[in-house]
């Protein structure tokens, strides 16, 4: 994988962001490249835990199992920022100390599953509603969600993993169908689901062992990509899920 250098020239002028899940691993590598770009004018970091601010990064807090933060957080973008042209929601849930991913359905737990649906799937419908408003009628805009390959209905092959697996397809329709949505206001308008690759941080880390060297990425690596494919795609490509690579996964 080599470096993407892009600058994301393709929205043809200096531009807004906003990336959700901002502390994360991908999401503090997507913050810490779109700071370096002479293209972005600021940028509005949200997250639970704050990052470093600087003259272009600003923190607010979010929280996405909580509308009202969502609402707030809008809020706050809209009166320090204005119109924003890029959307970026990095977080998700696979793991935590309550929770793992299920290997048989007898391991199906109600409240774990909902919490997979609110943080994976809920949540970045509820920050399409509220940011979504925030963005131009004209000119190339970007809302890119990340996703996962094994959210892929027709590739899954394996099994298991009902509730990481479900909220993932979940978002993939709900990308798609903003994406149908948010074309009416605005033709050039690109709602994107990514699949970051397998990523070395903490959500993935315990399921590493059987992945080859070479097919694990930094959170560097796949900032780059994501970033990458943000600057190439077109309303063309708004409602469909790309992996790492700028490839086409299936629904």
């Amino acid at each position: 994988m080599t470096s993407s250098l892009t600058q994301l020239s393709s929205f043809g002028r200096t531009i807004n962001a906003v990336v959700v899940g901002a502390s994360g691993g991908i999401g503090r590598s997507i913050t810490s490249q779109l700071a370096g770009m002479e293209n972005i004018r600021r940028i509005c970091a949200l997250s639970r835990t704050p990052i470093e601010s600087t003259n272009k990064v600003t923190n607010h807090f979010i929280d996405l199992e909580e509308e009202r933060s969502i609402e707030f957080a809008a809020r706050f973008a809209k009166r320090v920022f204005g119109d924003i042209q890029l959307v970026i929601v990095a977080s998700g849930l696979l793991h935590d100390k309550a929770m793992k991913p299920e290997k048989a359905l007898r391991q199906i737990d109600k409240d774990n599953f909902a919490r997979a649906m609110a943080v994976n799937a809920i949540g970045p419908a509820l920050i399409i509603k509220h940011f979504a408003p925030l963005m131009p009628c004209s000119g190339k805009t970007v809302v890119a969600v990340v996703s996962a390959r094994v959210g892929s209905i027709s590739d899954n092959f394996l099994g298991g993993w009902y509730a990481y697996r479900a909220s993932k397809a979940a978002v993939n329709q709900i990308v798609r169908t903003t994406s149908i949505e948010i074309a009416r206001k605005n033709h050039e308008a690109v709602v994107l689901a990514l699949h970051p690759g397998t990523t070395d941080t903490g959500l993935s880390k315990p399921f590493q062992g059987g992945v080859a060297k070479s097919r694990l990425f930094s959170p560097d690596q796949s900032a780059e990509c994501m970033l990458r494919i943000v600057d190439d795609v077109s309303a063309a490509d708004s409602g469909k899920l790309l992996s790492w690579d700028g490839s086409e996964l299936p629904y």
